[in-house]
């Protein structure tokens, strides 16, 4: 019995088509904007985090809460268009509060 190898495998995809340019566009584009949500994500967590309530009020508070909680959903969103479906990593790794974490994907009034 012999075995053929798989037909991707045989006939190499040139880089040169206009399908693979666009393929690495794409995911470049996806990649950047992962990137970019992540710090944003990233920033406005560490100013809710430095939130002082001697400093300031508690309406700020919410303001800041409210940035947090919108940048993580972009964040989690953009996850999810690159595939990657389990969110725990970005919870430990962001430190993202219990707070945040109830509030997404609710709509403010």
């Amino acid at each position: 019995m012999s075995f053929r190898p798989p037909q991707s495998l045989t006939h190499p995809a040139s880089v040169e088509s206009g399908f693979n340019v666009l393929e690495y566009e794409l995911r470049a584009e996806r990649a950047n904007s992962l990137g970019r949500s992540g710090l944003k994500a990233e920033a406005a967590l560490a100013e809710l985090k430095a939130w002082d309530a001697n400093r300031h009020s508690a309406e700020q508070r919410e303001q800041l809460l409210d940035k947090a909680i919108d940048a993580v959903w972009e964040f989690f969103v953009q996850r999810e268009i690159c595939g990657f479906r389990n969110g725990r990593d970005v919870i430990q790794r962001y430190g993202v509060p219990d707070e945040v974490m109830v509030r997404l994907g609710s709509r403010r009034r």
